[in-house]
């Protein structure tokens, strides 16, 4: 299931490692503190049953227009886990199961933290079975849990770390629940973290597709459909902010991952903000999502960080 470790790892897996009223300590090798780190291990899908079932808008309207090559769709996921290879990046794989078409999107089922992986909640039906796949591969992989989401709907492309000890919590009410958010907000603010939810129309599914770090204080944005508040939130941080067109972002052109050392995996469609990463002097993998993005993610939605070094 797994590639080598580079540097072993003392963790003892556990259920629940967080420590209540706050305090926990942080990870001795795994975990994540920002976006933006060093990619070092990552946590992938296969694209073995991926289906195109009707999750999201825009995955509605794919099915009543143009509905997914799936065969194609798993050429281009293929291209993605070669994309990480080349960059150096350990990818590690969820044991797969055919009852399962949406495991490809690893981002959902959980999100890691410098404390542990979180286990989500997921909203749709046909997807609550990847909770529980993915505790099995963080115990296959000796990473603890950190807690699980119990109070509603969670799902990890809510789950968006603007700078280490800082994070933006999306909240559409349909994928994610305000309900979940609030008991998210109440552990991370008991580690200390300032904690901003954000509400917005679900159209958009989760805020990943909307707001994303690049690098320390660089983002790309949505500033269209992103709320105003958040907006000068991110300003007061300093956090330039790259603006993405409306109708890139509705195909997941803001759905990109950062690898760390001014190097992205973004969708070749981009070309905005494309353009503006390979100004600023960041080496851009520009790959092709056309067909697997119809089912309703992107390239952050199918990648979950394992571990990423300090940036």
């Amino acid at each position: 299931m797994n590639a080598p470790l580079a540097t072993p790892t003392t963790e003892t897996f556990s259920l629940k490692r967080r420590v209540e009223g706050g305090g926990t300590p942080a990870m001795n090798y795994w975990g994540c503190k920002s976006e933006y780190g060093v990619l070092t291990d990552v946590l992938l899908g296969k694209a073995d049953h991926i289906k195109h079932l009707s999750t999201s808008s825009l995955s509605r309207k794919y099915l009543r227009e143009a509905p997914c090559n799936i065969e194609v769709a798993k050429k281009q996921h293929a291209e993605l886990i070669s994309a990480y290879e080349h960059f150096g990046v350990r990818v590690h794989f969820h044991d797969m199961d055919p009852n399962l078409p949406y495991q490809v999107y690893a981002r959902d089922s959980s999100f890691m933290t410098p404390y542990g992986a979180v286990i989500t909640n997921m909203a749709n039906w046909w997807r609550r079975g990847e909770n529980f796949a993915a505790i099995r591969s963080y115990q296959a992989l000796g990473i603890p849990i950190y807690d699980m989401i119990t109070a509603g709907h969670f799902e990890g492309g809510d789950f968006n770390v603007i700078e280490p000890g800082c994070v933006l919590i999306g909240c559409g009410g349909e994928r994610t629940q305000d309900e979940a958010v609030q008991q998210v907000k109440g552990w991370f603010e008991k580690e200390g973290w300032e904690v901003k939810p954000t509400y917005f129309d679900p159209f958009y599914v989760h805020i990943d597709l909307m707001v994303v770090m690049i690098a320390e204080k660089l983002a790309a944005v949505c500033l269209e459909t992103t709320a105003p508040d958040v907006v000068a939130w991110l300003k007061t941080k300093k956090i330039e902010i790259i603006p993405v067109p409306f109708q890139d972002t509705v195909t997941l052109g803001c759905n990109v991952m950062s690898l760390g050392k001014d190097r992205v995996i973004a969708p070749k469609h981009s070309r905005t903000l494309i353009a503006a990463l390979k100004a600023r002097g960041f080496a851009v993998a520009e790959m092709d999502m056309s067909e697997i993005s119809k089912t309703g993610g992107g390239i952050h939605c199918m990648a979950q960080a394992l571990r990423r070094e300090e940036a």
